[in-house]
C-alpha cells in the first residue's frame, strides 16, 4: 500500500507523507525484537552498509544512530517516540535533502499474522516541486523494498523455529 500526499506552505516549502505496509506471518514480539534494535538496520533496510549508536541509550526515547548507506551518504536519527511492541518514531537531523523528516514504524496484530506500517512526514528544503515529488517517490520505493526485506527475513527466521 502506497500513499503519497503533498502540499505547499506559504514559505514555498512542500510537505508530504509516505506510507507503506506489509503483512507478516510472524508475531508482534518477534517483529518488535527486530525493529527495536535500532542499530540492526543493515539486515533489512535497503542499501544500508552499517548503523552505529551515537548515544549510550540503545533503546527508547533519546537513543540515536548514524546510518551509513552504500552510496556513501550518512543520516543521523534520534528516537522521539517509543511504545514497546507498538511503535517507534524518529527524526532525521542530518543527511537528507529535507528541512524536516519524522517517521514511525508501527506494528499491529492481525489474527495469526502482523501488520507493519512505515509512515513519514517530510518537509522540502526548497521550492522545487518536481525534485520533492521525485524524493517522495524514492522514499515510497525505499520503504516498500525495505519492508519486503524485513518480511522475508522474519518469515525465514521464524519458519525454522
Amino acid at each position: 500500500m502506497s500513499h503519497l500526499v503533498y502540499g505547499a506552505s506559504k514559505d514555498g516549502h512542500y510537505t508530504g507523507t509516505v506510507t507503506q505496509s506489509v503483512i507478516v506471518a510472524v508475531s508482534v514480539p518477534a517483529i518488535w525484537q527486530e525493529i527495536s534494535n535500532i542499530a540492526g538496520l543493515a539486515g533489512w533496510v535497503s542499501d544500508v552498509k552499517k548503523t552505529v549508536f551515537l548515544s549510550k541509550t540503545k533503546k527508547g526515547l533519546g537513543a540515536s544512530r548514524k546510518i551509513f548507506f552504500a552510496d556513501g551518504s550518512q543520516v543521523v536519527e534520534y528516537i522521539v517516540g517509543w511504545q514497546e511492541e507498538k511503535y517507534l518514531s524518529y527524526i532525521a537531523t542530518s543527511g537528507l535533502p529535507l528541512e524536516g523528516y519524522h517517521a514511525t514504524i508501527s506494528i499491529a496484530a492481525k489474527g495469526k499474522k502482523s501488520s507493519i506500517t512505515w509512515t513519514s512526514f517530510l518537509i522540502s528544503r526548497g521550492s522545487d516541486r518536481k525534485e520533492f515529488e521525485e524524493f517522495l517517490s524514492f522514499m515510497d520505493s525505499f520503504y516498500r523494498d525495505s519492508l519486503k526485506n524485513l518480511k522475508e527475513k522474519l518469515e525465514k527466521q521464524h519458519a525454522s523455529i
